[in-house]
This record gives C-alpha cells, sequence and structure tokens, in this order.
C-alpha cells in the first residue's frame, strides 16, 4: 500500500499550522536532525581516531564533504515533499523492485550493527561515568529508544530529538577547554598535506563514509512525508506547487545548518583529539568510549565527562533514526503502512522492524564480536549501497516524469553527481585497501 498521504491516515498527533513567516527552530527540524545524527557515538570514534592519528591533518575533508552533503540531503528531502513519497517509496515506483530488495536488506544489516555499536558505546561511557553493569545499560538504552519511538506522540518527540542535537555543542565547548593551536588548525585547513599511504587514505574513505551514509538519506526523504501529515494544509508539491517557494526555502536552510552542525561538531572532536591524544602520543583509538577514557588523565577529570556524556546523548538521538530508516525503507519496499506519526495498531510491522533492528543490535553485545570489526563490515556494506541509491535518486530527481516541474535545478544536479562520484570514489578506494 502506498505510503502518500491521504486523508483516512490516522495520526498519533494532530496535524500542525505552519506559520506565515517561521522563526529558524520552526523551521529546522528534518535536516537539523539528520546532520546531528552523523555525529553518532561510532561518528565519534572515527573521528577520535582521526585526530589521535593525524593531528589536525585530516580536518580539511570535514570541509571538503559539507556542500557535497548538503546537496545530496537536499535532494533526498525533495524527492520526500515533492512526490509525498519516501527515498524507498519513489525508487520502487520509478525502478525494479528486485533493486530494492537487494539494498534494503544490506541496509538494516548495516544499520543494525551501527546500533549495536552505538548502544555499546553508550554502555560503556556511562559505565565509565557512573560505574555499574555496561550490558544492563545497553538493553536499558535500547528499551527506552524503541517504547519512546512507538508510543510517544510523534510531534513531542521530534521536538525532543531536535532539542537533543544541543548536545553536541558539547564537542564544541570541549575544544576550548584544552591546548589548541588555532594557528596550525587554520594552516591544516587550508593548505593540508596530503599523503598517499594506506593508513591516510584509509582515513579519508572512513571520514567520508561517516559523513554521507545511506541511512541518512532515507530519513531524511520520509521526515519530509512526516511533515506533509503533520502540517495543516501541507501537501505533496506535485500536487501543490503553489507551497514550493517557501517549502524549497525551509529545506535549504534546515539542511544547510543540519549539515554545518553535523560537520562543525566532528572537526571540533578532531581538533579536541588531536590537540590532547595525539600531542601525548596517544594515537590507537578504536571505539569512543577509549577517547574518552584517554582524555581523563591528559585533559582532565571535567573534559572527560563532557566527552563521554555526549556519547550518551548522541547515542539517545541517532538510535530512532537508524532504527527508523531501515523500518521506513523495508516498510515501504513491502508496501506497509510506515511512519512514527502512525499508532502502532496501524503500522505493526513497521514498529516491529524498529523493535527488532534494535534489540537484535543489542544483543550483539552480548556476542564475542568484535565491535571494531563490526562497524569496519558496516562500512563497507554502506559504501557498497551508497553509489547506487545516490545514482538513482539523482537520476528520479532530474526527470520530469518523477519531480514533475520540480526536476533539479542545474546547481544541484552537478553537486549531488559530485557527491556520488566521490562515494564511489571512495567505495574503490575502501575496496582497494583490501589487497594493499
Amino acid at each position: 500500500m502506498s505510503t502518500d498521504v491521504s486523508p483516512d491516515i490516522d495520526l498519533a498527533s494532530e496535524p500542525v499550522k505552519q506559520p506565515e513567516t517561521p522563526k529558524l527552530i520552526q523551521i529546522l527540524g528534518p535536516g537539523l536532525i539528520t546532520g546531528a545524527s552523523d555525529d553518532d557515538p561510532s561518528g565519534i570514534a572515527t573521528y577520535s581516531q582521526v585526530g589521535a592519528q593525524f593531528g589536525y591533518g585530516l580536518g580539511w575533508i570535514l570541509l571538503f564533504s559539507w556542500p557535497l552533503m548538503c546537496a545530496i540531503q537536499e535532494i533526498s528531502a525533495r524527492i520526500g515533499r515533492v512526490t509525498g513519497k519516501g527515498l524507498a517509496g519513489a525508487i520502487k515506483e520509478h525502478y525494479a523492485p528486485s533493486l530494492l530488495y537487494t539494498l534494503i536488506p544490506l541496509l538494516l544489516l548495516a544499520n543494525t550493527i551501527n546500533i549495536g555499536a552505538d548502544l555499546g558505546a553508550m554502555g560503556a561511557a556511562l559505565k565509565l561515568v557512573v560505574g555499574g553493569p555496561q550490558l544492563v545499560y545497553v538493553v536499558l538504552f535500547g528499551l527506552v529508544s524503541v517504547l519512546l519511538e512507538i508510543f510517544a506522540r510523534y510531534s513531542r518527540y521530534v521536538s525532543a530529538l531536535k532539542w537533543l542535537t544541543l548536545v553536541l555543542l558539547a564537542y564544541v565547548a570541549v575544544a576550548f577547554m584544552v591546548k589548541v593551536s588555532w594557528s596550525e588548525v587554520g594552516y591544516d585547513l587550508i593548505a593540508p598535506k596530503i599523503t598517499f599511504d594506506v593508513a591516510y587514505l584509509t582515513s579519508v574513505v572512513a571520514v567520508l563514509g561517516t559523513t554521507i551514509s545511506p541511512y541518512l538519506f532515507f530519513w531524511q526523504a520520509e521526515q519530509e512525508v512526516e511533515e506533509l501529515k503533520e502540517r495543516d494544509g501541507a501537501r505533496p508539491l506535485i500536487r501543490a506547487p503553489e507551497q514550493a517557494t517557501r517549502e524549497f526555502r525551509r529545506i535549504r536552510v534546515d539542511t544547510y545548518v543540519g549539515m554545518g552542525l553535523s560537520n562543525a561538531v566532528a572537526l571540533f572532536i578532531v581538533i579536541t583529539t588531536a590537540a590532547t591524544l595525539h600531542a601525548h602520543g596517544v594515537t590507537d583509538i578504536q571505539t569512543s568510549s577509549q577517547a574518552a577514557e584517554a582524555l581523563r588523565p591528559i585533559a582532565g577529570q571535567f573534559v572527560f565527562l563532557v566527552f563521554a556524556l555526549g556519547i550518551v546523548g548522541t547515542g539517545l538521538l541517532t538510535l530512532p533514526v537508524l532504527a527508523g530508516s531501515a523500518a521506513y525503507a523495508l516498510g515501504e519496499a513491502l508496501g506497509w503502512h510506515v511512519g512514527l506519526a502512525r499508532t502502532y495498531d496501524r503500522a505493526k510491522g513497521f514498529y516491529g522492524i524498529i523493535a527488532i533492528a534494535t534489540a537484535v543490535g543489542a544483543m550483539l553485545n552480548f556476542t564475542p564480536i568484535d565491535p571494531v570489526k563490526a562497524l569496519f563490515w558496516s562500512a563497507v556494506i554502506n559504501g557498497v549501497v551508497a553509489t547506487p541509491v545516490m545514482a538513482m535518486m539523482m537520476h528520479m530527481a532530474s526527470r520530469r516524469v518523477s519531480m514533475g516541474q520540480f526536476a533539479l535545478p542545474m546547481p544541484l544536479r552537478v553537486g549531488g553527481w559530485l557527491a556520488t562520484m566521490v562515494m564511489a570514489l571512495a567505495m574503490l578506494g575502501m575496496f582497494a585497501t583490501f589487497f594493499v
């Protein structure tokens, strides 16, 4: 069954009228949450490892990837807002279903591994701060996340996620609590010393794979569909073209701010770990909790606490995005009712996928599986999924048969295809490292 907006949808909350001249906080939503969720505990581990190993030398990649992220995420949002369908639903309508049935199980697998790694990092971080049983924390975090997604009113839950993005500012604050050579930071950002050894190139690929991930595409497109259900008078732009100017402006501001926050926070994590861990010869960091623990003797107890509790906060923000994006994609591919704005009895399959993915992710922490190796394979899977999904997005969003009069303008086509090309090269580079 189509997930398009229809008058008989049973929503968990009443539609909200969009103000004529909304304030910035009212404009920010899907893009802000999507961008913030990119700085999950697994991402924090990647950025910490990059800072510890290479100092300030790889910060440039976060400046380079920001416009690429903005382009591809704005395109994702446009697809949802124009068509009234999520990304999986739009792809299913215009391409062979076999493509979805091949890619979505891989997305579900990668997201489940990420959920497990994030839950493990959250449990480890809380144990560092207050002590106690890490595995119990893992179960509790997973349970709380699932219950909130199923039973909380959508408007309140999304509002809570929006405010939870403020936890990321902790990582900006931490950078100003330690001794940083800002002149060196600036120089390495604009004139980096790029090398072509395996470790350096692998780290570049890791950062690109962390910042441009398939689950972000699916989530942001679907959140635009959810916004259609929540806002009084909102309709897919292909049916209500008079709303386009305002909506595209909102999407652009929301996306640019969200992706800017994401990459700025990642950059400050690199700066913090470079100024502390790298400067003191600590170069082997595998997890975000290891980074937090390593900071304690070097940067002090307060910096350690802020860094560790930030891991918990970012995890609470990211868990619903990881589980929800997988459920959206699989649900639309199978023709189910999907959406966090729906009540449980109207979307049992959708919520079932969220619960199963979170539960399996939590159970991974009870197995002998190495979370670092699991995350590596998750990155490989994401690399395999990202490029074909991005290529289909670009092809679909550039055609009038899919988007009507709202086919992508030339600047977005160039930015989107450039992002797709960069991710394809990153994927090839990742596979090339297997044989070195």
